[in-house]
Formats: C-alpha cells, structure tokens, sequence
C-alpha cells in the first residue's frame, strides 16, 4: 500500500505509537504526530523529521499532511477531518493498512459487543491444536500493524475489531465473525445505527471466495452478514452449521458437552460455536479443534474463577463493561450469590438489564459502586425487586458487603460498566477485586 508523506498519526496512544514505529521501518521520514494529550516521542533515526501538534488545537497539524493514519479512538466524522479530506487529504488506519500488506496466509476478523476476546483465542488455541501457526492482534493483544513485523506467509492472523477500528475501513478479511451485536459505546457513536453500520464494514466488502460466520439467532448480527458477498457458516439454537444448546454443541456430528470444558457459563458455547466455524472456514481439522476447546482456560478477568476461601467461591468477570456481559455472566451462575455491579458512564440502558437480574433466583444481593450506581438502583426499583441492594464508595466496602452472602454461597464482580473514575481501566479493577480475594 502506497502512504505519501507526510503522513499524520492522528491519536498517539499504544496505537499511534506502533503507527509510527511502523512508518518508520516504512521509510516515511516525513511524520506528524498529533494528540490533545502532551507528546513524548521516542528515540527516532536522525533523518525523521517529526512535526507535533498536541493540545486544544492538535488537528491543526491535518493541514500539514498528506496521509493520515487513524488511531480507533479519534472519532472519524469531525469537522477537520471532513475539510482534510475534501481538500485532497487520505484518511486510512492501522487495520486498512494491515488488510492491504499482510503476507499472512489467511485473516480472521472477529466483531460483536460481547465475547470478540474470548473467540479470538479460541480460534488461536483451537488452530494451534490443529499445528497451524497463528497470531493475535488489533483491539486484543498487540497493535495490528505490530504483527507485519517478522510476519511468515504459513501464519493465521487473527484480529480483534471494535466498531471503532470499523468505522472506516473499506475492505474486509477473508474470514469474518459476526458475535452477537446489541448497543454499545453511545458515549462515543452518534446512534444505534451508526454503531451497527461500523460493524457491518468487517463483512462489507468481503467476496464470494470468502467467510462469514454469524449468529442467526440474533437478528442485528444476521443482518450485517446479509451485507456479505462470501459464503456463510452460521451457529444458532437449531438447524445451523453448528448447533448450541445450554449444555453443549454440535458441529460436523460431534459433540461438545460444557460439563467438560473448563469454562463455566453457556453463553460459551456460542463463542466456541463461532471459533469452530471460523477454524472450519480455515480448513482445519474440526473434530481436532473441538477436542481442544475442553481444556481451554478463561482469559483474565473474564468470568475467570479465583478459587474458594471460608466456603465462599470469586469469580473476577471485570471485563465486563457492558449490560449484556453481566447479564450473560450472572445466567451462568449455579450458587446463591452476591454482585459487585457499577462503574464510569456510557449512557447505556439498564432496563433489560434490571428486568434479567430480577428474575435471577439465586442472585442474593447486590453492591453497587461508581457514577452509574444510582442509576442503577433506580432501574431495579422500576422492576420492583426487593433484593438487597446499596451503593458504596468504593469496591473495597462492596467487596465487604459482598462477602456476607456466607458460607455456600459466590461473589461475582461484573459491573456493566466500565472502570473509569474509581479506576485507570478494567484490568486495575480486575486487579484490585484480585487482591481483595487474596486478603479475604
């Protein structure tokens, strides 16, 4: 893919940093950084020659290039960035650039609002069962244009891609999955649509030579791979290419039984569903990859068990920052327990998620903690629940009031939320909720 300099970085997070170490190896001498926080650069070759803007007015510096790469957090429909690119500008990002060079021998996208992390391993565990190699990139693990480093043309790459990394892209993988798509990150898209319409890119340009995997039983999901021009492979509760129930799935006439996999919680099986029919689409041996899935462990701060002290057991579900993850989190749980719920706002509705912890009978009490908490509260006297519920100050006193569920009994931290104001992000308050468990 040809970049003419100068090329913008616009946003120099984790992202906008891997941006310009890959421009750099590019041979691009010619960069301008741009973000509204101060910039710090690294140690660079003597010929590159780097322009900074930061501050109030950091998109001053879209005057100044020629190319501009996109961080996924810089929302793309500004009014600068129009005026950039009716006068000629290019506006690409990380995942065009990477779609466009990859050498690798196939490309699994993988989207929804909830569990694209949870797949995205998956597919690596279930491919690296099968020998094949394979990496993960974009919204999980490393920076997707990081990956074009060392690249061997054997290799799956597999990328996360949040509706914000989407927004933009004209092309898509060769394999695509479509999870499950609800609402999500209001706080940063204008509407519902618009957030659909992100997603929809992954499969939107796709060919007939390709994949797509969905749910069919989830109608928003089913309607963005109605998008796609590729072959589809979808999993739903009957008459699918892989078939889930609460208890397990069948794929290709095999069997796949919760009861004896290491995750808890059936909403797993739908991702496992998704992560076969991706290594399905790849050719791998599925009767093989299926196998594998039983000794796949949670990734952290996920629904990830932390063991049992005076009769109670932990689960540290942090990454939850949604009402749908909580919900499908506290469906899985089989004790009497306790939920540690709330955190920063995004706007997000809480009703249906009110109504699903109403009516979940072994849901004992709940704590609620940060900007949402009253919120929150309010949604669960609409639904006129009588559960025990009260807002604290912090996860340490929820925590505490958590643990009176007693002997027999669980204490789960999904908040719906995320972390921001009581903490840097998600995994801070995996962290915390961790040493509390510790100190119990």
């Amino acid at each position: 893919m040809d970049i003419a300099a100068p090329v913008g970085i616009l946003g120099f997070g984790i992202e906008g940093k891997s941006t310009l170490r890959y421009l750099v190896r590019k041979g691009i001498r010619e960069i301008v950084v741009m973000d509204k926080n101060p910039v710090e650069l690294p140690e660079l070759p003597a010929d590159v020659h780097v322009k900074i803007f930061s501050g109030e007015k950091y998109m001053d510096g879209l005057k100044n290039a020629v190319t501009v790469v996109r961080s996924a957090g810089v929302y793309p429909l500004q009014k600068e960035i129009f005026h950039f690119q009716m006068n000629g500008g290019a506006l690409t990002s990380q995942i065009e650039i990477f779609l466009k060079e990859t050498k690798s021998r196939s490309v699994v996208g993988v989207t929804g609002t909830l569990g694209k992390g949870s797949t995205v391993s998956m597919i690596r565990h279930a491919l690296n069962a099968c020998g094949i190699p394979s990496e993960i990139g974009g919204n999980f693990g490393v920076p997707a244009l990081d990956l074009l480093e060392n690249e061997t043309p054997d290799r799956i790459s597999i990328l996360e891609l949040s509706s914000f990394q989407l927004m933009t892209l004209p092309v898509s993988p060769h394999v695509a999955v479509v999870l499950r798509v609800s609402t999500e990150h209001l706080d940063w898209h204008k509407s519902v649509e618009e957030y659909r319409d992100a997603k929809a890119n992954l499969v939107r340009w796709q060919k007939r030579g390709d994949f797509c995997v969905y749910i069919r039983d989830a109608e928003p999901s089913a309607a963005i791979a109605r998008e796609s021009g590729a072959q589809k492979l979808c999993y739903a509760s009957r008459d699918a290419d892989a078939v889930f129930s609460s208890d397990s799935l069948k794929i290709d006439g095999c069997t796949l039984k919760l009861a004896d996999c290491k995750k808890i919680g059936s909403f797993q099986l739908e991702n496992m569903a998704a992560a076969l029919l991706a290594v399905k689409a790849l050719g791998a041996d599925v009767p093989t990859a299926l196998q594998s899935l039983k000794n796949y462990e949670s990734l952290k701060f996920r629904m990830e068990f932390k063991g049992e002290k005076k009769g109670i057991v932990f689960y540290n579900d942090s990454y939850a920052t949604r009402p749908d993850a909580t919900m499908a989190a506290v469906k899985s749980m089989n004790r009497p327990f306790a939920l540690i719920l709330g955190g920063s706002e995004k706007n997000a509705d809480f009703s249906e998620l009110a109504r699903t912890l109403a009516g979940i009978k072994n849901l004992k009490r709940i704590a609620l903690i940060g900007a949402t908490a009253e919120r929150m509260q309010d949604a669960l006297r609409q639904v006129e629940t009588s559960m025990p519920m009260k807002i604290f100050s912090g996860l340490d006193e929820a925590f505490a009031d958590a643990c009176s569920v007693g002997n027999g009994g669980a204490v789960l931290l999904s908040p719906a939320c995320a972390s921001f104001g009581l903490f840097k992000n998600y995994k801070a308050r995996g962290e915390a909720f961790d040493k509390l468990v510790d100190a119990f």
